[in-house]
């Protein structure tokens, strides 16, 4: 098993960040679907102000790309991040079309 950390903000609109964490209260059926199928064991998010921090604990064989092309390859997905993209904004060292973003583990006692 591995874990990865993930960082992305969100727009600082105290409305949307409320809806954003309503749609994360109640996931659509096909994304936890999705998520799973990907090889993902476990997903969390945490936030502070507009800040936005996941935790996702993978299979040995996880792939972000093979992730990133089952994703590309479902509607559903494609659907679910469309409307995200509403309420998320990119880090402002993300490069074009990036969302969410690895983080380096510095520590791990």
């Amino acid at each position: 098993m591995k874990t990865y950390a993930l960082a992305l903000d969100l727009k600082e609109d105290d409305h949307l960040i409320k809806e954003y964490e309503q749609h994360h209260r109640a996931i659509w059926p096909e994304i936890r679907e999705s998520i799973l199928t990907a090889g993902v064991i476990d997903m969390r998010i945490y936030r502070l102000a507009n800040r936005l921090f996941m935790i996702m604990e993978v299979t040995d064989d996880f792939s972000f790309d093979k992730k990133a092309e089952m994703d590309a390859n479902n509607p559903k997905v494609q659907e679910w991040e469309a409307l995200m993209w509403k309420y998320q904004q990119p880090l402002p060292q993300a490069k074009e079309g990036e969302k969410w973003l690895l983080m380096e583990e510095i520590f791990k006692l």
